[in-house]
Order: structure tokens, then C-alpha cells, then sequence
């Protein structure tokens, strides 16, 4: 068993693997799953069948590459469609990791308001109790004024 040392950089293995980074592929395959989910594709993908569809059935014969049943074409968009699942399945594992993560810290962030309220509340029950022993200015004026009317009964 070897230990690793933690202050000293990792030392490069050679491998047959191809090396990819796993975080430059999620963030390429969100890309993909974004541009797939919108009205653009559609449109482009539109645009494509039928000039495909179009070119096979109305260029001459020599030029045809896909015959009426269009079994290439058939062949394209099962291998499209066989591509674009997975990566909309890999982006929304991604998104859930976010969105879980986000969770957490909103957890975390309203327990601490939470208490932080708690605490405020108590401060405020602590000084409504403190200013109920407190003289007020209004009281001492009314304790000021009856002893004033006491003198000047006295006299």
C-alpha cells in the first residue's frame, strides 16, 4: 500500500484508456440537450427531412443516394435519436445534482435564519421585559406631577 502526499502533485499514469474530462462532457452534453429542446431544432431538423425527402424523390436518377423508403434516412434518425437520449438523460442527472445541491443550501440557509429569529425574538422579549422595570419618560412625568399637586395642596 502506498500513501499518497497530499502536498505533492500526482504522478502522470500511462494508460491505453482514452482520457477525457467528465465535467467538459457534462457541460457538452447540457449544451446539446438545451439546443435539442428548442423550436430551432425542430425547424432545422424540418428543413433537413424534407430537403433530404425532396432531393430523393425529385433529382435524377443518377444523383439519388436514398431511395423512396428512405431506409438511411430511417437509419440517421434512429442513430440521432439513439445519441440524444442518453445525453438528455446525462443532463438531467446534472441538473439534479444542482438542484439537490441548491436544496441543501437553502436548507442550510433558512435553519440559520431560523434561529437567527429565534435568537432576535428572544432579545426582543429580553428588552419588552427590561423596559416593563425601566422608568418611562411618560411615568416619570405623571409621578412629577403628582407630587407637584401634592405640594401644592400641602401649602
Amino acid at each position: 500500500m502506498t500513501t499518497e502526499r497530499l502536498d505533492q502533485p500526482r504522478e502522470l499514469r500511462r494508460t491505453l484508456r482514452p482520457h477525457y474530462d467528465p465535467e467538459a462532457f457534462g457541460r457538452l452534453s447540457e449544451r446539446i440537450a438545451r439546443f435539442l429542446g428548442t423550436g430551432r431544432f425542430i425547424v432545422w431538423m424540418t428543413v433537413f427531412v424534407t430537403v433530404w425527402v425532396v432531393w430523393n424523390m425529385g433529382a435524377p436518377q443518377h444523383l439519388r443516394f436514398d431511395p423512396y423508403p428512405f431506409i438511411f434516412l430511417t437509419l440517421m434518425l434512429s442513430l440521432q435519436a439513439s445519441y440524444a437520449a442518453p445525453l438528455i438523460l446525462l443532463a438531467q442527472n446534472r441538473q439534479s445534482d444542482r438542484d439537490r445541491i441548491q436544496y441543501e443550501q437553502d436548507r442550510e440557509s433558512a435553519e440559520r435564519n431560523q434561529a437567527e429569529i429565534e435568537y432576535l425574538t428572544r432579545e426582543i422579549a429580553g428588552l419588552r421585559l427590561a423596559l416593563g422595570e425601566v422608568a418611562t419618560r411618560d411615568y416619570l412625568r405623571a409621578e412629577l406631577a403628582q407630587l407637584l399637586e401634592e405640594l401644592r395642596e400641602r401649602r
